[in-house]
């Protein structure tokens, strides 16, 4: 069992990484809880709602269709519609129990429901366990853009059973990977190496090492939001990846990329454009890309518009006052925050990064 403890202004809260704590569930609900609330989808309930049911009496679950196109105010009023109906109050309690898209609707969910109600974080993807479902992001999308909408909500805990990564599937795991290997590259290089040099036993899901890829990760996560909750400097590094990788998912409507999947092609792009900077040497900068294609295959990029992403980029939460910002690799393990970057040597990154892999 691993846990690191996220300390913010608005809450200090475990993030407890151990096999079979679906079972302890009901230890982290408050025992002053009205009404409890389960958002999940479908198949999550399918495969693991057993676990969690039987604990706390009489749980409403509530589904969501699940998928980033469905991630919208639309589905948000419809599952506040329900708890209403079902009787919830200011004293009831939520559970997201579900992949990332889970975990920021859910959250944002109950920051806003009779102006919030506690949270409890379930994540049941790889890449919800390292990431989305550490350190209260919340929110949904807009035709315009990723979680363009949403709020900062602490939840009470983040609970992760590395016991559920046994049944998903392939694609789905390896687009979590990359959400490490980002961790690798921003801040821990003995993370980066471990997954360039293990990537038989890694893609195998050997156990020890899938709970020694996620503690290490979700450190990372939990040091991070706690030096900075709002993403007012230090926390912007966790972004590596995610400015070209956002604006892919929306000019392709969240519907030919999984979020991991499309941050690796942002990796891609920011390690490109580092080192057309002059920022990395072309070592390391071949190293991020060979780890990349490592745990891939990526669905292929190499159709969109350079031009239209960078369209995109304008509605991005990550720029400010008109400037683009990217998190750049200067060495593996560190980065650096750039804005004001040359269009032409963006482009040039871009449609470079796009055809990597293809």
């Amino acid at each position: 069992m691993h846990r690191f403890d996220v300390r913010t202004a608005q809450r200090t809260y475990p993030c407890v990484v151990e096999r079979g704590i679906l079972r302890r569930v009901s230890e982290f609900v408050p025992s002053s809880a009205g009404k409890i609330f389960l958002v999940t989808t479908e198949d999550v309930w399918t495969l693991h709602g057993a676990e969690i049911g039987g604990q706390l009496g009489d749980l409403r679950v509530l589904f969501f269709a699940g998928g980033e196109v469905n991630k919208r105010l639309a589905a948000l009023e419809a599952l506040a519609e329900q708890m209403v109906e079902y009787g919830a109050d200011r004293t009831s309690a939520l559970i997201a129990f579900g992949g990332g898209i889970v975990t920021d609707i859910a959250g944002f969910l109950a920051s806003i429901f009779m102006r919030s109600i506690d949270v409890l974080q379930i994540p049941t993807t790889l890449l919800a366990q390292v990431d989305a479902a550490i350190g209260g992001k919340t929110g949904v999308n807009l035709v315009s853009g990723k979680n363009l909408i949403g709020t900062f909500y602490q939840p009470l805990a983040v609970l992760i059973d590395p016991d559920v990564i046994a049944t998903l599937p392939d694609r789905e795991y390896r687009a979590g990977l990359f959400e490490v290997l980002k961790c690798g590259v921003i801040r821990d290089r003995p993370l980066f190496d471990l997954l360039a040099n293990l990537s038989d036993e890694v893609l195998s899901r050997k156990p020890d090492l899938v709970d020694d890829l996620i503690a290490r990760a979700v450190r990372i996560k939990a040091e991070i939001v706690s030096a900075d909750e709002r993403e007012s400097d230090l926390r912007r590094i966790l972004n590596f990846g995610h400015t070209i990788g956002h604006a892919i998912e929306a000019e392709t409507q969240y519907a030919q990329f999984l979020h991991g999947e499309a941050v690796a092609w942002g990796m891609l792009t920011a390690t490109r454009l580092a080192e057309l900077l002059g920022m990395l040497n072309s070592d390391n900068a071949g190293e991020v890309r060979r780890v990349i294609c490592r745990y891939g295959p990526l669905p292929p990029a190499k159709h969109l518009s350079p031009d239209r992403l960078i369209e995109r980029l304008a509605a991005d939460k990550k720029t400010l006052q008109g400037k683009i910002h990217f998190v750049l690799p200067t060495a593996i393990g560190e980065v650096k925050i750039i804005s004001g970057i040359d269009v032409g040597i963006l482009r040039q990154a871009i449609a470079a990064s796009l055809q990597e892999l293809s």
